[in-house]
């Protein structure tokens, strides 16, 4: 279900915008338009829709007009043509009223600037949209207070803003967003001007905060990384219009056209694949009611130290290790329940990116189970090794 339409979006700056309309249904490029009209098209007529609770990204260089279509969003910009449906409402034919009520409630908005108070407290920033709204002191306190948690700043409530770190101040700004608990999010640019550590940090804390409380969000960033990282899906911009909407991967498989070709190409390819994708299917595998002695003979037939072992039904019951086996069949031992762990698993969409880290932590190979808890494959330090001896490769 789309929770934001918007169709035919355009954006001139100018005095004379009807000129430039003409030529730009006409099919001028942005630059041939300044030139004949002295006219800016920042954004040329685009069309998207987001779902309810996914992530939207604009992506595209400075002066592509991904900012400006959020500021259009939220009307901080008016719209010059087009409309902006959010929840089957028109925004761009809202009264003052209901213009107030749908910033104050539908939608949050944070920036690449913190825009905080710098002589209020944290927990007072944060409280400062309900307080805007009317919310009774202890009431707005208690909610702020619960939002600080959630972005872990707790701690910091009675801080001043110069008190804190970049990546605090951002959190602080993406709390007082959370606080007045908006169904949509407009987040433009709101990591960039942090260092890569705590970008990193930040991205994984939305990530990990989006999961819990599945907002609408559209992110403005200039970043693929952080795109393809943070996305459900993106819109490739370019001179205020749209070359391509897809997923990162349908994006990246089949580029709408050289630009986008272009665009995509320095991508890394651990951050497109998932688990199921470079998965493959052990030579052996162990079954539940099969003895220590074939578990050291699959073993030694596929050179491994290990052997996964799975049910009647495939479900993964896990893992056997030959130094384990070996002492089992000296004491003629005949199951093998007593020497089975726990097997190190991962979901088939988990990203190649984690992967890396949770192999890189135990140094063994994971199973792909799905959420069944079925036996699918097995993703190996060999099969990741082929995936880069490979290059660049399509999903």
């Amino acid at each position: 279900m789309a929770k934001i339409v918007v169709q035919n979006l355009t954006k001139i700056y100018g005095d004379e915008p009807r000129k430039a309309l003409e030529l730009l249904r006409d099919g001028y490029s942005k630059e041939e338009i300044l030139t004949r009209t002295g006219q800016t098209v920042a954004v040329g007529g685009i069309s998207f829709e987001v779902k309810e609770g996914e992530t939207f990204i604009l992506m595209g260089l400075s002066g592509s007009g991904k900012s400006t279509v959020i500021r259009c969003i939220n009307r901080l910009l008016e719209p010059t043509t087009g409309s902006i449906c959010v929840d089957g409402k028109r925004v761009e034919e809202m009264d003052k009223r209901e213009l107030r009520a749908f910033r104050g409630q539908k939608i949050g908005m944070v920036f690449q600037q913190f825009a905080l108070f710098p002589h209020r407290t944290v927990l007072d920033n944060v409280a400062f949209g309900l307080e805007t709204k009317g919310v009774p002191k202890g009431e707005r306190y208690e909610r702020s207070e619960e939002i600080l948690v959630r972005v872990g700043l707790a701690g910091w409530k009675a801080k001043r803003p110069d008190e804190l770190s970049g990546g605090m101040k951002q959190r602080v700004g993406l709390a007082r967003a959370l606080a007045v608990d908006p169904d949509i999010l407009l987040m433009d640019e709101p990591f960039s001007a942090l260092d890569p550590l705590i970008r990193n940090e930040m991205q994984e804390e939305l990530l990990s905060l989006q999961q819990r409380i599945k907002k609408t969000i559209i992110f403005v960033t200039h970043d693929l990384g952080e795109g393809l990282k943070l996305g459900d899906r993106m819109a490739i911009m370019r001179d205020g219009r749209i070359d391509q909407t897809g997923t990162g991967k349908e994006i990246f498989s089949h580029p709408a056209n050289d630009y986008v070709a272009k665009f995509v190409q320095k991508v890394d390819v651990t951050r497109m694949l998932t688990a199921e994708e470079i998965m493959i299917q052990p030579g052996e595998i162990l079954n539940l009611l099969e003895g220590p002695q074939l578990a050291i003979r699959k073993m030694e037939l596929c050179d491994t130290d290990y052997i996964f072992v799975i049910g009647r039904d495939r479900k993964l019951k896990g893992i056997v290790w030959v130094k384990d086996a070996l002492k089992l069949a000296e004491k003629g031992e005949k199951g093998i329940q007593g020497i089975l762990k726990q097997a190190d698993t991962v979901h088939p969409t988990t990203s190649i990116e984690d992967i890396y880290l949770r192999m890189g932590r135990t140094g063994r190979s994971l199973a792909v189970v799905d959420g069944g808890g079925n036996f699918m494959g097995a993703v190996t330090a060999r099969s990741i090794l082929s995936l880069l001896a490979e290059g660049r490769k399509g999903p």
